[in-house]
C-alpha cells in the first residue's frame, strides 16, 4: 500500500487551503472531504467578508473555486469520510467505508457544527434569513428587526454586535435566567436596542413563501401561550460542537472538545496537525480557518523535512 506524505481530513476553507499549500509544495496531498463537503460555507449564500471578492461570492461557489485551485496543483480529493483513524502507529492509518490509507502526516480540518433548534424551517431558511454567524451575516440586516436565540455569552455577544445594524434585536431564551456571565448580561441589558423574551422557546420560523423570514413564533414554556414576533432574520446562538469524536482518546482536547494545538498547529501527537474551527472556538471565520490551514500545511512540510 502506498504511503502519502500528507492526508487532510475535511474540505472547508481550512482543509482546502492546507491542500493548496501542500500541493504547491509537491506533497501530493490526499484530501478526504467528509460528510459535509465544503464545510459550513455550503449553507451560506453571499459571502462578503472573504478578501479578494469585492462584490461578494456565494458560499458554494467560493468552496468550488478553492477545491478546483487545490486540485489544479495536484491535490487528490476523495468524496468519502474517515470512519476510523489510528494515530498510535507510523505511518498513520485512516479508514473509510471502502478503503484504507496510510500517511506520514495528518492535517485535521473537520471543523465544528453549529447547534441548531431542530426545526424543519430552520434548515430550509438557512442562509435565507436564518444564520448561525452574526459577524458573517449581520450586515445584511441593516435597519431591520431580528431575533437572537440563546442564553450564553455567545448569544449576548451576537445580540450586542447585531445592534450595530438592526433596528431592534429580540433575544429569546427558554429559561427565566441566562447562562451568560454577569458582565455580558449587564452589557446586553444596558443596550436599548435589545428586547427580551425569556421563558420562551422558538416554535416556528415563518417565511413569505419566497424564501425570506417574516416572523418567529414563540411559545411560553409554562403557559404555552404563543406570540408571533415580526422579524426578518433569526440568529441561532446556542453553541457549536467541534467534530472531534473521531480523535477522542488519541489527541489532547480542551474541556469543550476542541483540539489543543501548540506552536502553531501541532497537536499532542507529532506529525498530526489541526486547523480551522476544530481547534478555534473564538474566531470561527472562513478567513481565519484558511490562515490556519496554510499554517498546518507549512508545519507538516517542515515536519517531513526534519
Amino acid at each position: 500500500m502506498s504511503v502519502h506524505d500528507v492526508a487532510i481530513i475535511g474540505s472547508g476553507p481550512a482543509g482546502l487551503t492546507a491542500a493548496l499549500y501542500a500541493a504547491r509544495a509537491n506533497l501530493q496531498p490526499l484530501v478526504i472531504e467528509g460528510l459535509e463537503s465544503g464545510g459550513q460555507l455550503m449553507m451560506t449564500t453571499l459571502v462578503e467578508n472573504f478578501p479578494g471578492y469585492r462584490d461578494g461570492i456565494m458560499g458554494p461557489e467560493l468552496m468550488a473555486e478553492m477545491r478546483a485551485q487545490a486540485e489544479r496543483f495536484g491535490a487528490d480529493v476523495k468524496q468519502t469520510q474517515v470512519t476510523a483513524i489510528d494515530l498510535s502507529t507510523k505511518p498513520f492509518v485512516l479508514k473509510t467505508p471502502d478503503a484504507e490509507y496510510r500517511s506520514k502526516t495528518v492535517i485535521i480540518a473537520t471543523g465544528a457544527s453549529a447547534r441548531l433548534l431542530g426545526l424543519p424551517s430552520e434548515r430550509t431558511l438557512m442562509g435565507h434569513g436564518v444564520s448561525t454567524c452574526a459577524t458573517c451575516d449581520g450586515y445584511f440586516f441593516r435597519g431591520q428587526e431580528i431575533a437572537v436565540v440563546g442564553g450564553g455569552d455567545s448569544a449576548m455577544e451576537e445580540a450586542i454586535f447585531l445592534t450595530k445594524f438592526a433596528s431592534k434585536v429580540t433575544l429569546v431564551h427558554r429559561r427565566d435566567t441566562l447562562r451568560a456571565s454577569k458582565i455580558m448580561q449587564d452589557k446586553a441589558r444596558a443596550n436599548p436596542k435589545i428586547a427580551w423574551m425569556l421563558n420562551h422557546a422558538v416554535e416556528e420560523i415563518r417565511d413569505s413563501g419566497g424564501g425570506e423570514v417574516t416572523s418567529v413564533v414563540l411559545r411560553h414554556v409554562t403557559t404555552n401561550e404563543k406570540t408571533d414576533v415580526a422579524v426578518s432574520g433569526v440568529f441561532v446562538a446556542i453553541g457549536h460542537t467541534p467534530n472531534t469524536s473521531l480523535f477522542r482518546g488519541q489527541l489532547e482536547m480542551n474541556a469543550n472538545g476542541y483540539l489543543v494545538t501548540h506552536d502553531g498547529t501541532r497537536t499532542s501527537v507529532p506529525g498530526v496537525f489541526a486547523c480551522g474551527d476544530v481547534q478555534d472556538e473564538v474566531y470561527r471565520q472562513a478567513v481565519t480557518a484558511a490562515g490556519t490551514g496554510c499554517m498546518a500545511a507549512l508545519d507538516a512540510e517542515r515536519y517531513l523535512e526534519d
